[in-house]
């Protein structure tokens, strides 16, 4: 039971440090990239099993800045047309990009709360208008509810 407590509480920590758990996270990424989760640890710069802890809620959060700042690189490249499009080439191109990156962390280059929404919005608005956005956000809702949510506050500042 003690163990159960633990997990728990890190879970809730990294809703608190990370706007949900890293485990969500983790997963829409191995989905979009189409790669195991050693190989997402791999492309992270983290051990598979220090990334399968951050996922089970055994660790609460990622002690290197650098592996947080990968994983925010790839979430955005996930947005990017060519990377959502499916692009075999276009995902590993990112997958690599990301690998050999080497990030420099600050405050000012790691939003508070995850992803910096501000930045985004503009990008998607440009890229598709209220009705594209809006239909998917209903593609994508079921199985990806922090993406859809994200499409649909984008499409509201945004006349057709």
């Amino acid at each position: 039971m003690e163990d159960h407590n633990i997990v728990q509480r890190n879970l809730a920590l990294q809703r608190e440090w990370y706007g949900e758990p890293l485990g969500d996270r983790v997963r829409r990424l191995v989905v979009a990239f189409g790669v195991s989760q050693a190989q997402l640890a791999d492309v992270l710069g983290i051990s598979a099993p220090m990334l399968s802890q951050v996922m089970s809620g055994r660790r609460a959060k990622i002690g290197n800045p650098s592996v947080l700042a990968r994983m925010i690189m790839l979430e955005r490249k996930v947005l990017t047309p060519d990377v959502a499009g499916g692009s075999p080439e276009a995902l590993q191109r990112a997958l690599d990009d990301v690998r050999q990156s080497k990030p420099t962390v600050s405050r000012e280059s790691l939003p508070v709360n995850g992803v910096d929404e501000e930045a985004v919005f503009p990008f998607l608005r440009r890229l598709a208008d209220r009705r594209e956005l809006s239909q998917a956000a209903d593609v994508l809702g079921e199985d990806f509810p922090a993406l859809a949510e994200l499409l649909r506050r984008a499409g509201k500042g945004r006349e057709a």
